[in-house]
């Protein structure tokens, strides 16, 4: 018997008798087959870890997830794509025909409490190890099933890691502490996948230990080394449609757990406007992430959230002036993702509207709103970074 048969075999069993799928008892089951006992001792572990996988876990994917290079792994139908953070190549693997993916993707988001079949065809969720997962079947899926895997680094990245991958240059690792000490409001803003929940893990590190840190998040992602960090994860309906617990329940909730640090996981709806209310009742240094493809572009996307949530545009612009101070944009480049922009958020013209002013860009070094920006760290009582008085203008 073939190793390929032994295992469907032993999935199989266990698919039949329903009990639970332990690494011993998957051992176990192999012994007890006819032909294993000619099979040495790697061969069984190996064999127990492909089954195990096949039944609680992500089956032929574990490898890819478990490679700590891989940020995305996406499947199309049979076709295995991943992101080692060089852009998309296809993976030397078939997963194949669309039933067995079929297959994968419903034991994964039913492994994550979701439901997933023709009445419901698509899932978003996470799994026990933190990865996201997306899964949308046919016939939504034209060629499908489609799955979306992003994976979750365990330990965020310190400010020294990221300016050793060269996502911060040296300069600048200064003026981001800065900005954590002197509790300034602000956002990480960039593109899907430019590294927005990696910085922001990274800077929510730098915060001092002596204070206390709520999380808001749509799906938990922030997991930032910090002694006292406190989350808050949003719900979706049940089937019967209801039991939802949004992101504005959420900020409202988090303000009566006495934070120091609020912050914001993802703002993509009504909640902006909770958080901004929040941040202007005196919670300083609060942060969330936004996406936008240039900082020029972040006033019109908080207009639109505003609106969801009932604030008319002149309103908005007031209150981000209030409670908002800095913007940190991130984009994808080549080899990596790189801090591409450190803005201010500033009013300007006759109606006051919020426009994002450069304070430092890579490559052209200081920008027009270095003087306001080192201006907020002398009022706060932090010394200003050199790199905003121009002695490092070619960071």
């Amino acid at each position: 018997m073939s190793d390929r048969q032994l295992a469907t075999r032993v999935r199989q069993r266990f698919a039949a008798d329903g009990v639970d799928v332990t690494p011993a008892a998957v051992v176990s089951a192999l012994r007890a087959e006819p032909g294993a006992a000619v099979l040495g001792d790697t061969t069984v572990l190996r064999l127990a870890n492909r089954v195990h996988d096949d039944l609680v876990g992500a089956g032929p994917l574990s490898s890819l997830l478990a490679d700590p290079e891989v940020t995305d792994l996406l499947v199309n139908g049979g076709q295995v794509w991943v992101d080692r953070g060089r852009g998309l190549q296809r993976a030397p693997m078939s997963l194949g025909g669309p039933e067995e993916v079929r297959r994968l993707a419903q034991r994964l988001a039913a492994a994550c409490g979701r439901r997933l079949d023709d009445g419901c065809p698509y899932a978003d969720a996470r799994l026990p190890d933190g990865t996201r997962l997306h899964a949308v079947l046919p016939p939504v899926a034209t060629s499908g099933p489609y799955l979306s895997l992003r994976t979750f680094r365990q330990r965020p990245f310190t400010l020294g890691e990221l300016v050793d991958h060269g996502t911060v240059p040296a300069s600048v690792a200064p003026l981001l502490a800065a900005l954590v000490a002197a509790r300034l409001a602000y956002l990480v803003t960039g593109g899907t996948g430019s590294g927005k929940t990696t910085l922001l893990n990274t800077l929510l590190g730098l915060v001092p230990p002596t204070e206390r840190i709520v999380l808001v998040e749509d799906a938990a992602e922030l997991r930032p080394v910090h002694p006292h960090v406190v989350g808050l994860q949003a719900r979706t309906a049940n089937v019967e449609g209801a039991g939802s617990v949004g992101l504005s329940d959420l900020v409202r909730q988090a303000l009566r757990m006495r934070p120091d640090r609020l912050v914001v996981g993802e703002c993509r709806g009504a909640e902006v406007v909770d958080l901004l209310g929040a941040l202007n009742t005196g919670h300083d240094g609060g942060a969330g992430t936004l996406h936008a493809n240039t900082p020029a572009d972040v006033p019109a996307r908080l207009e639109a959230l505003g609106l969801l949530g009932g604030l008319p545009r002149a309103a908005l612009h007031a209150q981000v002036t209030a409670a908002l101070q800095v913007l940190l944009q991130v984009r994808r480049a080549t080899g990596g993702r790189v801090l591409e922009a450190v803005c201010l958020l500033l009013p300007a013209g006759r109606e006051r509207l919020v426009t994002a002013v450069p304070a430092w860009r890579r490559g052209h070094g200081p920008g027009p709103g270095a003087s306001a920006l080192a201006q907020l760290f002398v009022q706060r009582g932090v010394p200003v970074p050199p790199v905003l008085a121009g002695l490092d203008a070619g960071s």
